[in-house]
């Protein structure tokens, strides 16, 4: 098959994302899928170290051997490092999109929406 005949689950471009994808869902879960049970003490998030207990988690879980766990760090160092990569650009999407509107609005409209983006961070805090 030629590269325009090849199913797009396998092009790089969509296997990445999914990849990604299947990987955040996997860590989440190892992370925070026992809140569904019980409330557990919180956990560090992606931005606060969770990496190491995630790969703790799947080392006790899976009961991998030294070598599978040595790749596996490679393999989640590689994601928490794309992670934070794209989490850095969402973070200047955002801010950009923000002084943007800011430019448009009036005096008053700017003291409302403030305060708009205010709630919508306390809400995402909780």
């Amino acid at each position: 098959m030629t590269s325009a005949q090849t199913p797009s689950w396998r092009n790089r471009r969509v296997l990445l994302p999914l990849l990604t994808v299947f990987l955040s869902g996997l860590i989440v879960g190892a992370l925070g899928g026992r809140h569904l049970i019980h409330q557990p003490p919180p956990q560090p998030t992606l931005k606060e170290g969770g990496k190491d207990l995630a790969l703790e988690h799947l080392k006790t879980e899976l009961d991998l051997t030294p070598a599978q766990t040595e790749q596996l760090e490679t393999i989640l160092d590689d994601f928490f490092t794309y992670y934070h990569t794209l989490q850095a650009q969402l973070d200047d999407v955002r801010a950009l999109g923000r002084q943007r509107i800011m430019r448009l609005l009036n005096e008053e409209q700017r003291r409302k929406f403030q305060k708009l983006i205010g709630q919508r961070q306390a809400r995402q805090l909780h």
